[in-house]
């Protein structure tokens, strides 16, 4: 059913393009359809189909046409009945191409990520470009202990002569220069870790934390066993994305870091769940805690 809103904002929409669906003497274009579909899903995010046949006065039948249209044209992607801005699914990416994406915020992320890290601190580093940008950002106060997944999270820090690094051993991942498999599990069941800092391809509420590649999800799994708390560093372009396979459910976090794109509907839903978020904003360049502004949900953008 269509909610208040949803006639409201078509209300707005058919003002904004001056259009009429409903007068006898007036037939919407295709093109002024796509038009409006797609302003609604920047509003909305998804819409079933049904809800826009009844907004634009079509069958569903025309609105599928539409959709499968726009769909081609990587403009939205459809899903179960609906109409989705994004989709959902994520392929697999090499390391190399991974780094070139939201690197001003991943950067921050691991800034802050990185003043999370008390003295004398033992941690686990999982793979991605996200603990990548981490890893840049870490100084240790007097010595760290750091247990690493990541060939190149282990080359930036192996040089530093107040970090005792263990690399785990396993096989190699070439797309993220990261080992996998039973051997680096194995090995982490003689060790106990105050924080894992672990990158995700995608976080969706509903099925949880993702990777594209079900050995990596086994081994984040064994790390979140060895370590005493759980932080998700991830980009705000990761929620409501699926990788194949699942680590872990969203209640099994601890922190999520991220940045201030970050939906406030999915920040907030992130909270209500008892899951602790910290929001560095990324269009501000007045910042103040290690160059960075950390917001909780309450003041998520100030």
């Amino acid at each position: 059913m269509l909610c208040a809103f949803d006639i409201i904002f078509f209300v707005f929409l058919q003002n904004t393009f001056n259009l009429n669906p409903h007068s006898t003497d007036y037939a919407m274009t295709k093109e002024e359809r796509h038009n409006l579909i797609l302003e609604t899903l920047m509003k909305h995010e998804s819409i079933p189909v049904s809800n826009l046949s009844m907004l634009l006065d079509v069958s569903a039948v025309t609105i599928r046409k539409d959709l499968s249209e726009l769909e081609k044209k990587s403009k939205l992607y459809r899903s179960h009945g609906r109409a989705i801005l994004i989709d959902p699914y994520i392929n697999n990416r090499s390391i190399i191409e991974k780094e070139n994406l939201a690197r001003h915020e991943k950067a921050q992320i691991g800034q802050l990520a990185s003043s999370l890290i008390t003295k004398d601190d033992s941690i686990l580093i999982a793979s991605g470009t996200t603990v990548l940008a981490l890893a840049r950002c870490i100084k240790p106060i007097h010595r760290l202990t750091v247990i690493s997944a990541s060939l190149k999270v282990s080359e930036l820090l192996g040089a530093n002569e107040a970090i005792d690094l263990i690399q785990l051993g396993g096989t190699l991942r070439t797309s993220s220069l990261s080992v996998v498999g039973k051997y680096a599990e194995n090995a982490l069941q003689g060790f106990s870790c105050s924080k894992l800092f672990i990158g995700v391809d995608g976080i969706d509420l509903d099925f949880g934390i993702t990777t594209t590649d079900m050995r990596e999800s086994d081994l984040n799994r064994a790390m979140m066993r060895t370590a005493q708390k759980t932080i998700v560093l991830a980009d705000s372009s990761k929620f409501r994305r699926r990788g194949f396979s699942k680590i872990a459910d969203i209640e099994d976090i601890d922190v999520i870091i991220t940045d201030s794109n970050i939906p406030d509907k999915i920040a907030q839903a992130i909270e209500d769940r008892g899951i602790e978020i910290k929001i560095v904003n990324v269009s501000d360049n007045h910042l103040n805690i290690g160059g960075i502004t950390v917001s909780h949900k309450e003041s998520i953008i100030q």
